[in-house]
């Protein structure tokens, strides 16, 4: 209540509090503020150096001029072509392999409760404790040459036959899609979770089976996860390096391994540095149609 008719009136206190709220827009950007500026100095800003550095040279008056050379050489290359290829096609066949594997045992843990629910959900999540570098050799102890796999197959069996994919591009997925399962399932879990019950049982209630159900209303609600998921294990993939430089072939390589023995074998810094602006920007690429498709869904839901 607000005292009237004299000059010591007093506000109610919810107008005093009004007169010193923050708005919520600046209490927002003062939020992601430091997120950014980390960002920036880490990331955005080395960047821009690098590729700056290696879309200059020197004139022979000594001014700086744009120039396409690296480049040019880069795509000249037949290795550096087929090394770029070969890290595309292994992240693809790695991207779907998650999938594949991700999204059955998501359902799985999403429609069912119970102990062996919970040990399928702790399996999925192990690998998520265990460093790169140890999966990485007690993957070679397994499916390696006179390996742990071999020798089962050969006494439960007595299949001879078998071939190591160690140091073989099937190394590097099935190394990539150990250390990829668990945030896989964890992604698709949280987004299937979100569709509520109610919603599943009155499809059933009108007439829908459970695969009209899981096509018409499961994966329309999962595509903001699949997406999230897609992205995510690209760039994860696409950029890894101890995998394929402990699991994969010599040659071809992936880009990280073909890094690091252009800069530290081959002492050629500058053709490193165009093979990490190229892994770059088709990086920044996704994450930039992944950002766009997000954003557009979410005006979508909001119109």
């Amino acid at each position: 209540m607000t005292v009237t008719g004299s000059r010591g009136s007093l506000p109610e206190p919810a107008t005093v509090r009004g007169r010193f709220r923050i708005p919520q827009s600046v209490l927002g950007y003062a939020l992601i503020l430091l997120p950014l500026v980390v960002m920036g100095t880490l990331i955005l800003y080395p960047a821009f150096l690098s590729i700056a550095d290696t879309v200059t040279e020197h004139s022979p008056g000594g001014s700086l001029q744009v120039s396409l050379a690296d480049y040019v050489e880069f795509f000249n290359t037949p290795l550096a072509v087929r090394n770029l290829a070969f890290s595309l096609r292994i992240t693809a066949v790695t991207v779907a392999v998650l999938f594949l594997a991700g999204f059955p045992i998501s359902l799985y843990l999403r429609f069912t409760h119970g102990r062996l629910g919970n040990l399928i959900q702790m399996l999925a999540l192990f690998p998520l404790f265990v460093p790169g570098i140890i999966a990485a050799y007690a993957l070679i102890r397994f499916i390696g040459d006179n390996g742990w796999l071999e020798r089962f197959l050969h006494l439960l069996f007595g299949y001879e036959g078998f071939t190591s994919p160690y140091l073989r591009p099937a190394g590097i997925v099935v190394g990539l899609a150990w250390e990829g399962i668990s945030i896989t399932v964890l992604i698709l879990t949280a987004g299937l979770s979100q569709i509520p019950d109610s919603l599943l049982e009155t499809a059933t209630d009108v007439g829908a089976n459970r695969w009209q159900s899981f096509w018409r209303i499961t994966m329309p609600l999962m595509k903001r996860s699949v997406l999230i998921v897609l992205t995510l294990n690209f760039l994860t993939v696409f950029g890894s390096f101890t995998i394929p430089y402990l699991l994969g072939p010599a040659s071809p390589e992936m880009m990280g391994p073909y890094m690091r023995r252009t800069f530290y074998d081959a002492n050629l810094p500058s053709r490193a540095q165009v093979q990490a602006v190229i892994t770059f920007l088709i990086s920044a690429v996704i994450s930039l149609l992944y950002v766009r498709s997000v954003v557009s869904q979410k005006v979508e839901e909001e119109s």
